[in-house]
C-alpha cells in the first residue's frame, strides 16, 4: 500500500473515527485503525465491536492495499506534522513508513485480516432524511439519556417509527425529552429501536450538512447512518423501553409563559446557593411573578424574581436546577411554556412557538420530575 494525501485531510479523517477506538481494548486489533487504499480512495475504519465507523476521501493512490495502525500513536504523530502532504507506504511485514518533507517515521501495524468486518446492512429498512433533521432530533433528546449502566435500556435514545412518523425519546427516570419527525417514507414501515448513546454521539458528530440527504438503516439488532463521506454502524440495546406517555401530564392545569434567556440567567444565579446534598431550587408562582429561591446551610441563600403571566393562588414546586438548565439550553424558542400541576407531579416544558402542551401531540416535550419541597421558606 502506498498513497499521498494532505496532512490536514488525514488529520480530519482520523478525528472522525478516533473516538470509537477502544482506549483499553481487550483485543489488541481494536486499538488500531484500519487503513485501506483502493479505487482512488482512502478509507479509514474503527470499531469497538458495538459501534463502528468508516469514512472515506479521495487520495493519490500509488499502490493499493491495506493495513492497521495503532490509533493513538498514529493520531499523535500526524498532529505534530507541519508538512502540507504526507506519503504513507506499508511493506509485506506490516511496517508502515510515514514521510513528511524531510522527516521519516516507521510504525508497526497489524495485518488487516485480524480486523473485524463491519456488519452487512443490505437487508435493512431504509429511511431518507436531511442530516440536520436527525442531528436536531438527537440534540433534543440525547442529553436526557441515563448514564447509569444499571438502567441498561435507558442508556440509549429510543426511536419508534410508525405511521410515517419517527418519535425520539431520551430519559433517565428523572427527566424526559421527546421529539417527533415527520417522514416521507412508506407508512407501513414500523419498528422500535434503542440506539446506544455512544452511537448517537458519533452519528451526530458526523452529520455536517444541514440540507444534505442521509440514509438511516434499521434492522432488529443494528442501526446505521450513511452521510456524505461517513458510515456509522451500531448494535442496538436490548430490553423493554418504558411507556413514557404515561408520565407526561395530559393537560396541565396551569401553563405559564416564561422568557427563556432570563430564566437561564436567574436559574444560574440561584443555583449557586444549592449544594450536592440539596441540589434543589424552589419555584414559587404568585400573581404576575415567579420567584426562584435556594437555601442551604453549607452556602447561604439566594432569591431572584421575574415577571410571568401567572394569576391565582401561590403555587410552589421544586426542581433540580442542573436538569432544568439542560432543558432550557435544548429548547429553541425565545420563550417557553411551562405546565405545572402541583408540587408532586412532573413539570412539562415546550417551546412557546410549538403547539399547546399535550401528551399525545406532535410537540417536542420535556418533562422534569419534582423534588421534595424543603419546609424552609
Amino acid at each position: 500500500m502506498k498513497f499521498v494525501i494532505s496532512t490536514q485531510e488525514l488529520n480530519y479523517l482520523i478525528s472522525k473515527v478516533f473516538n470509537v477506538v477502544s482506549p483499553k481494548a481487550t483485543i489488541p486489533i481494536l486499538s488500531n485503525i484500519l487503513i485501506e487504499a483502493k479505487n482512488g480512495e482512502l478509507i479509514l475504519t474503527a470499531t469497538d465491536l458495538t459501534v463502528g465507523i468508516r469514512c472515506f476521501t479521495e487520495a493519490k493512490i500509488l499502490e493499493e492495499g491495506a493495513t492497521t495502525l495503532p490509533a493513538k500513536k498514529f493520531a499523535q504523530l500526524l498532529k505534530e506534522l507541519t508538512a502540507v502532504n504526507v506519503e504513507i507506504s506499508t511493506n509485506a511485514n506490516e511496517l508502515t513508513e510515514i514521510v513528511a518533507d524531510s522527516s521519516r517515521f516507521k510504525l508497526h501495524g497489524m495485518n488487516r485480516s485480524e480486523f473485524p468486518s463491519l456488519p452487512d446492512m443490505s437487508e435493512a429498512k431504509q429511511l431518507k432524511m436531511k442530516q440536520g433533521q436527525l442531528r436536531e432530533m438527537f440534540n433534543r433528546t440525547s442529553f436526557a439519556v441515563s448514564r447509569e449502566d444499571n438502567r441498561y435500556a435507558l442508556t440509549g435514545v429510543f426511536l419508534n417509527v410508525e405511521g410515517n412518523k419517527a418519535t425520539f425519546v431520551g430519559t433517565d427516570g428523572k427527566r424526559l425529552a421527546r421529539s417527533y419527525l415527520e417522514l416521507g417514507a412508506d407508512p407501513s414501515l414500523t419498528g422500535s429501536y434503542i440506539i446506544p448513546l455512544k452511537a448517537v454521539d458519533e452519528i451526530a458528530k458526523n452529520l455536517n450538512d444541514e440540507d444534505e440527504e442521509m440514509t438511516l438503516f434499521l434492522m432488529p439488532d443494528k442501526v446505521a447512518v450513511q452521510s456524505t463521506d461517513t458510515v456509522v454502524i451500531s448494535k442496538l440495546l436490548t430490553g423493554d423501553y418504558p411507556d413514557v406517555d404515561r408520565v407526561i401530564p395530559e393537560k396541565p392545569e396551569t401553563i405559564v409563559s416564561i422568557h427563556r434567556d432570563e430564566l437561564i440567567t436567574l436559574l444560574k444565579q440561584v443555583s449557586l446557593f444549592t449544594s450536592e446534598s440539596s441540589n434543589s431550587v424552589r419555584f414559587t408562582f404568585g400573581d404576575g411573578e415567579l420567584k426562584l429561591s435556594a437555601n442551604t446551610s453549607e452556602v447561604g441563600e439566594g432569591l431572584v424574581k421575574m415577571p410571568v403571566n401567572y394569576e391565582g393562588s401561590k403555587l410552589e414546586v421544586a426542581f433540580n436546577p442542573t436538569y432544568f438548565l439542560d432543558i432550557l439550553r435544548h429548547s429553541k424558542g425565545e420563550t417557553i411554556k411551562m405546565g405545572v400541576i402541583d408540587a408532586f407531579n412532573p413539570g412539562v416544558i415546550t417551546d412557546e412557538k410549538d403547539e399547546p402542551i399535550m401528551a399525545t401531540g406532535p410537540t417536542p416535550v420535556y418533562v422534569l420530575m419534582p423534588m421534595r419541597l424543603d419546609e424552609k421558606k
